[in-house]
């Protein structure tokens, strides 16, 4: 159904070369949104023309969150090209996973300088343009694992937990200028990461989730949708659980 809800709009998306990034650039771009699609990764490049050819509008920046300088030059670049930024989707993050007493002091600090402070920087380079306007989405990624935990994440679950708190407070702050600050959850989603898990174990973990099965990456972008369009001018400060059940 094409309802074009983002019609007019300019929308930041990092970490958008694949996985949940890609989904949400794909169903933005439908909905008329023109993208900026951030990644370190050079696959942004085709996932973008990708999207160009499929009729929308979409441009690939090569950034790395975690660079303040890079963030703020990709910012004026797309202030220069649109002359707006009305929606930040935090989406870039990683995984580093070892078990506490094993995980390095490299692996603790990469995770939360690219899931936490990455989210920071991105966030502090857009919001003054969103202030100026008088309207802005922002929009980051929890995960299911930031509420429940997970074994071998501790990294990763303290980045993820601390973005909900960071939404929480950030959304009191910015509120009054026509900003909105939420936050999604994902439970487990069919990616390509995801393809690599061994049948026997991926049963295991489909079972486990009370719908049975995983999520699709269409699904948690219609989640990001709805959070970054006009209708949730009265949602600030949530966190949108998108699990299947698993915890609500």
């Amino acid at each position: 159904m094409d309802t074009n809800l983002l019609a007019g709009q300019v929308a930041i998306v990092t970490g958008g070369a694949r996985g949940i990034g890609k989904g949400i650039c794909k169903l933005f771009c439908e909905e008329g949104a023109q993208v900026a699609l951030w990644d370190v990764l050079d696959a942004g490049e085709a996932t973008a023309e990708a999207l160009r050819a499929a009729g929308g509008k979409a441009m690939f920046q090569k950034v790395d969150v975690t660079d303040k300088a890079s963030v703020e030059q990709a910012v004026e670049e797309v202030m220069r090209q649109f002359g707006r930024i009305d929606i930040l989707i935090n989406n870039a993050g990683i995984v580093r996973d070892r078990t506490f007493l094993k995980m390095t002091d490299e692996e603790w600090h990469q995770v939360i300088n690219v899931n936490l402070n990455g989210i920071y920087t991105c966030t502090k380079a857009v919001i003054p343009h969103m202030r100026e306007a008088g309207y802005g989405r922002i929009v980051s990624a929890s995960s299911v694992n930031g509420i429940l935990g997970a074994y071998g994440q501790t990294n990763y679950s303290a980045s993820k937990a601390a973005i909900i708190g960071f939404t929480k407070a950030l959304a009191r702050e910015v509120g009054k200028y026509g900003i909105t600050v939420n936050a999604v959850a994902p439970g487990f989603v069919k990616t390509d990461m995801t393809a690599t898990i061994p049948p026997e174990m991926l049963k295991g973990i489909e079972d486990s989730i009370p719908v049975r099965r995983a999520g699709t990456t269409e699904e948690l972008a219609h989640a990001y949708l709805y959070l970054a369009s006009p209708y949730a001018g009265f949602t600030n400060g949530h966190t949108l659980s998108v699990n299947g059940g698993v915890i609500s």
